[in-house]
């Protein structure tokens, strides 16, 4: 297993290096100068003499790889820089919000989960009928419509003609954790939720339907075994690799930040911090949102690997392991 994993590192940290080059040099090619985008949202007029002054004291005007060999340096030391607006550590500003995040992607897979999985082992053993239609339909409806549209008609409906939740996610003044409001949490969890579960509905159909067709649920039944314990003990178990695939992936994608889903709820996440970084050029902000989610897509997908060791042994068979 120590190989194994070392093994995958090995092949994960080139990745890694090529994500960091990729996002420093994207940067730089977006154009925009951060120092007078900076003293221009402040509306001050500033002298030229202090704008160069200022970039100097960046480290602006060095040349790229310079600045690219000092950031990736400080990255491998644990200093990702200082805000260009708000000078505080990059590092510090990023950990505050990643735990408003992290409760965001949590409950959003939890909801996912508790939808997708009834129905669509429901949608499989009612193939071909009406409710099997039903679903289906919902769930195609439900996949292709994108978040935003959905997040703006949660809140038309649910804040704006019910009055059931509030627009906003946050307490004014308050920052993090602190500043979000149960009543809050309700509609940008379930504006996720409901994309991914329209996904992983139709998914888990498919599977369960493959699964159902096969030798052993047959023999199982006309062994006498349950429906229910052919479902939850052969069928749903044999699942899992495919479930613990679409799980990886999204939450990876959701620790990453929801970026628009944050921003429209003002949930004050990782996503949030992200797009207030792109509209003020606050390049120390972004590059750091990036590293964050390309560490997040390798750690998940290297747990989901180990994770299907665990559940599969036909996978550790290919590579030569006891089982």
């Amino acid at each position: 297993m120590k190989r194994y994993v070392l093994r995958r590192l090995a092949y994960l940290l080139p990745i890694l290096l090529g994500i960091t080059v990729l996002s420093f040099s994207l940067l730089q090619l977006a154009g925009g100068d951060a120092v007078t985008m900076l003293a221009e949202s402040q509306g001050t007029a500033v002298s030229e003499e202090l704008l160069d002054a200022r970039r100097a004291e960046l480290g602006l005007n060095d040349p790229l790889p310079v600045q690219y060999i000092r950031w990736l340096g400080g990255i491998l030391t644990g200093d990702l820089g200082v805000s260009y607006v708000s000078g505080k550590p990059v590092l510090d500003t990023l950990m505050s919000k990643l735990p408003a995040t992290m409760l965001l992607a949590g409950l959003s897979v939890l909801a996912t989960v508790a939808i997708s999985v009834p129905l669509g082992v429901y949608a499989a053993v009612r193939a071909n009928r009406f409710s099997d239609y039903a679903i289906r339909v919902t769930g195609f409806v439900g996949n292709a419509l994108p978040n935003f549209f959905v997040a703006l008609l949660l809140v038309l409906v649910f804040s704006v003609q019910l009055g059931w939740f509030p627009v906003i996610s946050s307490r004014i003044g308050a920052s993090g954790l602190d500043s979000l409001t149960p009543a809050g949490m309700v509609l940008p969890t379930a504006t996720l939720a409901l994309s991914m579960a329209s996904k992983y509905t139709r998914q888990i159909r498919a599977a369960v339907l493959d699964e159902l067709s096969k030798p052993y649920v047959q023999g199982a039944r006309a062994r006498g075994v349950g429906e229910r314990a052919v479902l939850v003990g052969g069928v749903l178990r044999n699942c899992m690799v495919m479930i613990v695939t679409m799980l990886a992936l999204s939450i990876g994608d959701l620790l990453g930040g929801a970026a628009i889903v944050e921003t429209i709820f003002q949930w004050d996440g990782a996503g949030k911090l992200a797009v207030d970084a792109i509209a003020l050029r606050d390049y120390p902000i972004i590059q750091a949102y990036v590293v964050w989610m390309a560490i997040i897509y390798v750690a998940v997908n290297l747990v989901a690997d180990l994770l299907y060791r665990a559940l599969d042994p036909r996978v550790r068979l290919e590579a030569g392991e006891r089982l």
